[in-house]
């Protein structure tokens, strides 16, 4: 018999199981039976109404259409085959290259599944040399298949009987180049006869509550369900057993900080913060007010404060942020900030010594008596001013310290650490905020405020930070001026650039500045990884084994640009250059002039993403602007605008007028919504990838759940697992639980949540 534990190893061919694990990291025999498959087909399914992505792996099922022979152009003695099928009045293109070999199995009105990469040309998607399967019910038990181009099977089956031909729903998998969908159902099926009945780890009250099917039932019926029905109550099931596994992991890590220690700093009238509030040139709004007093009671309680303030990019998180630091300052601890880049760290140390005034000059002559000191540590700071940094830290001199990941490293030891703020909180990890955190005195757990321009809808903080309490600054300070944007298609219109480059020209005369952002550096610079081309490609079928990049589009180096713009078009104009790869102190110089109007056009690259306030730039104009993220042009936007004149942000890109980039551009112009703008980039990026592999190099066990579309699952499933944690905090008396949990998300997977 098999169990769900065992590995797929001991229960498969190696082959087999090896290509399980190398193409979807499918390792044991849960792990297979929840790898559920993306739709059924049954006779006369149609495709769906979505088109695939060129460059996915995609399988289909029809009946043949057309079925021809053609010599191909140029190489005598080779035959292309054009294979038409209709799958229920849509019909799908295949082209076989070593077409003779092909079409003695493939004919005309057979049932047949093609698996393949996607391939567009004048808008329409076709197959190029794919995979086959034949589905005819004949007299044989063999089921045709064939990949002229492919290696060995890899120990795959050969054969399926007539039962799996007839079935009423043939389930369809996500596939690979390495593992086809009929090899997954081959292996899911073998695995399922000889599999012993899966024990179900929730109670039955919980299920009978959610109308939830037993696991063993949900395993078997999700692969070959009896009816439409019966697929569906098996997929809700499993959609909450994904739902709780996050939970359970959130409210385990919730439980942990709650049961810490953490130094109580109730606000004082006559402290530090109360002198920063009666200085303070300008009214909070009534969201920052909220915001603070949230805060403000966090920091009072005697454990830690794990809270995650989100806001709308210059909707004053930092003054926020900046008034909590004082408040934890007064009771005579420490505070630190966590800055995921340099630039950003140095505006920090900029800005908030600047906000503090006299206050941040504690042991000069003069200073207030509640002043204090803001340090700056970075990694590329020289010996001496390191040294000096790290002993104001350790002697507690310095009240705030400020710094990149130079903070978490051994060699830095604070004087008594009460607060830890991260800034643009999804460059971090888990252990990286706990590393900082480890750094306070005996068992003390600090204070903890991660912060994010990034807005995050509320399911995607449910599921991703839901060991965090959240507060959300949606309205913005008086005085901030309307962004206007504008999407410029350098292809179709060359003369919309130099318009743009024209209106930079205007506003610098008008006493302003602006910015000009580009997708890379430059020079010798690794050539960033081609972007995975959607269905507005060109290439034809035909176009198959040529250089993928050959035709790719050049884009605008920082370097480069900067080079044409001020002996071009910005020559009568003060062009400065920023981007990562200079010395420290040569950006700290570029921004400063920036800053004090000494330049009046910054090239540079998105180390001016976030935290950089220059009120003064008013343009910015972003090259190759579908090389961005939704989220990404929505912070490099913020800015402008930040001063008493309207700002202005001109996309510039290359993509044809058919691209789904350009409507994302447009979408992006259309509003200044960064919420609105947050769900459009989750449904843009198919949300799978939100939880996935694409940064973290592990893939994402949510498979059926959609952080967009099951909110009351999600919720239910937090309720279950907060009730279940508060009540069993090791789930020791809940070992089905715990081995979901931990087989749903490690250490891995659980440190990428928070990146994600």
């Amino acid at each position: 018999m098999t169990h769900f534990d065992d590995r797929l190893s001991a229960v498969l061919e190696t082959g087999v199981a090896r290509a399980l694990e190398e193409s979807f990291e499918l390792i044991t025999v849960g792990d297979l039976l929840r790898y559920v498959p993306s739709r059924y087909v049954s006779q006369g399914s149609g495709l769906g109404s979505t088109d695939p992505y060129e460059g996915d792996h995609v399988t289909v099922v029809g009946r043949v259409d057309k079925c021809e022979l053609f010599p191909r152009r140029g190489k005598r003695g080779i035959s292309v085959l054009e294979v038409t099928i209709d799958c229920d009045g849509q019909h799908v293109k295949a082209t076989f290259f070593n077409g003779a070999r092909v079409k003695h199995a493939i004919k005309k009105d057979q049932r047949v599944m093609f698996s393949g990469t996607v391939k567009y040309w004048r808008s329409k998607w076709s197959l190029s040399h794919p995979r086959y399967l034949v589905l005819d019910d004949d007299e044989s038990d063999l089921i045709s298949r064939g990949d002229a181009s492919a290696g060995p099977r890899r120990g795959v089956g050969q054969a399926m009987d007539a039962a799996v031909r007839a079935l009423p729903f043939l389930p369809v998998y996500p596939a690979a180049a390495g593992i086809e969908s009929w090899d997954i159902l081959w292996c899911t099926r073998r695995v399922l006869e000889d599999l012993d009945p899966v024990e179900d780890p929730l109670p039955d009250v919980v299920r009978a509550q959610e109308a939830l099917s037993p696991l063993d039932h949900a395993l078997r019926a999700v692969h070959f369900p009896a009816s439409k029905d019966d697929a569906e109550a098996a997929r809700h099931r499993l959609r909450f057993d994904e739902a709780a596994a996050v939970q359970l992991v959130l409210a385990t890590r919730r439980q942990s900080a709650a049961a810490r220690p953490a130094p109580a700093c109730p606000p004082r009238r006559d402290g530090l913060a109360a002198a920063f509030d009666d200085d303070l040139p300008f009214e909070l709004t009534d969201g920052q007010r909220t915001v603070a007093e949230e805060i403000g009671t966090d920091l009072s309680a005697p454990h830690p404060m794990n809270r995650l303030l989100q806001g709308e990019v210059g909707s004053g998180k930092t003054i926020v942020a900046l008034r909590a630091m004082l408040q934890v300052l007064d009771a005579g601890y420490q505070c630190a900030l966590l800055a995921p880049t340099e630039v950003l760290a140095t505006q920090h140390h900029r800005s908030i010594t600047a906000q503090l005034g006299a206050l941040a000059t504690a042991g000069e002559l003069g200073a207030p008596e509640h002043a204090t000191r803001v340090v700056l540590l970075t990694g590329s700071m020289s010996t001496a001013a390191r040294r000096a940094a790290l002993l104001a830290v350790v002697s507690g001199d310095a009240g705030i310290v400020i710094g990149t990941h130079a903070l978490i490293q051994e060699s830095v030891s604070f004087f008594d650490l009460g607060m830890v703020v991260v800034d643009e909180q999804h460059r971090f990890g888990v252990e990286q905020r706990d590393m900082l955190r480890a750094k306070a005195r005996g068992d003390i757990s600090p204070h903890l405020l991660v912060m994010t321009a990034t807005p995050i809808p509320r399911t995607i903080a449910m599921t991703t930070l839901g060991d965090l309490d959240t507060s959300t600054l949606r309205e913005l300070p008086r005085g901030r001026s309307p962004i206007a944007t504008s999407v410029v298609p350098a292809r179709s219109h060359p003369r919309w650039v130099e318009r743009a480059w024209a209106r930079i020209t205007e506003e610098v005369a008008a006493g302003r500045q602006a910015y000009v952002v580009c997708s890379r550096i430059g020079e010798d610079e690794d050539t960033p990884p081609p972007r995975r081309a959607k269905k507005s490609s060109r290439r034809s079928a035909s176009d198959e084994g040529e250089d993928e990049n050959e035709n790719a589009p050049t884009t605008a180096a920082a370097l480069d640009v900067f080079e044409a713009l001020r002996s071009g078009p910005l020559s009568g104009v003060r062009v400065g250059l920023l981007h990562g790869r200079l010395p420290a102190d040569e950006k700290d110089a570029v921004m400063t002039a920036f800053d004090h109007g000494e330049i009046d056009v910054l090239v540079c690259t998105t180390v001016v993403e976030v935290g950089v306030d220059v009120p003064n730039a008013t343009t910015m104009v972003v090259m190759d602007a579908d090389r961005f993220g939704v989220s990404q042009l929505h912070q490099l936007r913020g800015r402008v605008g930040r001063g008493g004149h309207p700002g202005l942000c001109i996309l510039v890109t290359d993509v044809g007028p058919h691209s789904p980039s350009l409507n994302r551009l447009q979408a992006v112009a259309g509003t200044t919504d960064g919420f609105e703008l947050a769900l459009l980039d989750l449904r843009q990026r198919r949300e799978g990838n939100v939880l996935g592999a694409d940064q973290s190099g592990t893939r994402s066990n949510l498979r059926l759940l959609s952080v967009l579309d099951h909110l009351d699952i999600i919720v239910a499933a937090r309720e279950f697992a907060q009730r279940v944690v508060a009540e069993d905090p090791g789930l020791t008396r809940h070992p089905g639980l715990a081995g979901m949990m931990r087989s749903a998300w490690d250490a891995t997977r659980v440190d990428f949540l928070d990146k994600a």
